[in-house]
């Protein structure tokens, strides 16, 4: 498995290869969430390029940047094992300073207004600029052809989705649906900040998600929308919870066709999101 380090060999190598590889973009510390968007990429290429950048733009903060897992060997020995299997190649880009990716006295950032400033975005200032700006410059140096994310970080998906359609970008976007522990809590690398007692509480927050989508299902819009009021005014530890419109990130209208129904769940120091696609 061929691991880059170095912008300029990226460069090089990707000069040398002609056929469009897939791309799955990560800050390491990989969960079989991260394996999975890999299967899928090694599905539609021949290639695969695994990102693995822990991304100070995407930071807010106060943040835990700093103290952000990393786990390179153990990343590096779960990829060669997919690579063995599959029969096809991963290339791993791991920049190990910032100025791989940004210029010295990087000024310029990518925006998307609209999508970027509720959600996630209300509570995490600047963060959506981050991984934006870093995901521009990954698909300008390696030109995938199709870029996997995971459906866990919804928000993301659709304003990752939204620059590429608005700036022309030559990558589809592929979406990884949610991977879930045996008890249904979404794999996250942050699960590991949780204490014991923690770990049964987070799935308060996947189960609150299932019986929204169960109400709705047995009693339609309105009824989900009370019943995701009263949740809120009974648990204080969700920052948010909503049903929206999933193509639009707005609220639902008639003219609805997908709904999804979103939360983020603060645990002591740790900051848990999940979602329900209807």
């Amino acid at each position: 498995m061929k691991i880059i380090k170095e912008k300029k060999e990226l460069i090089d190598w990707r000069s040398e290869n002609l056929d469009s590889p897939s791309l799955v973009p990560t800050m390491g510390n990989l969960h079989d969430g991260h394996l999975s968007l890999v299967g899928k990429a090694l599905e539609v290429a021949q290639t695969c390029v695994v990102s693995i950048f822990v991304n100070p733009l995407q930071f807010a903060e106060g943040e835990d940047y700093e103290k952000y897992p990393k786990t390179f060997e153990s990343d590096i020995a779960k990829l060669q094992k997919i690579e063995d299997a599959s029969g096809k190649s991963i290339v791993v880009y791991a920049p190990q300073d910032p100025k791989q990716i940004y210029p010295n006295e990087n000024k310029t950032f990518i925006e998307v207004k609209g999508l970027d400033d509720f959600l996630c975005g209300k509570f995490r200032p600047g963060h959506f600029t981050g991984v934006t700006t870093v995901v521009y410059h990954l698909f300008n140096l390696i030109r995938p052809k199709i870029s996997f994310f995971g459906q866990k970080d919804y928000q993301q998906l659709c304003i990752i989705s939204k620059m590429t359609r608005d700036l022309g970008l030559p990558v589809e976007i592929g979406m990884g649906e949610t991977i879930r522990s045996d008890k249904g809590l979404a794999l996250s690398s942050r699960n590991q900040y949780l204490s014991d007692s923690h770990k049964s509480d987070a799935l308060t927050l996947s189960k609150t998600l299932k019986q929204a989508v169960e109400v709705y299902r047995k009693s339609g819009l309105a009824a989900a929308q009370e019943f995701i009021e009263n949740v809120k005014e009974e648990d204080r530890r969700f920052q948010y919870l909503k049903i929206l419109d999933a193509l639009s990130l707005k609220s639902p209208s008639s003219e609805s066709k997908k709904l999804v129904v979103a939360g983020a769940f603060i645990l002591g120091d740790t900051r848990l999101i999940d979602n329900f696609l209807i």
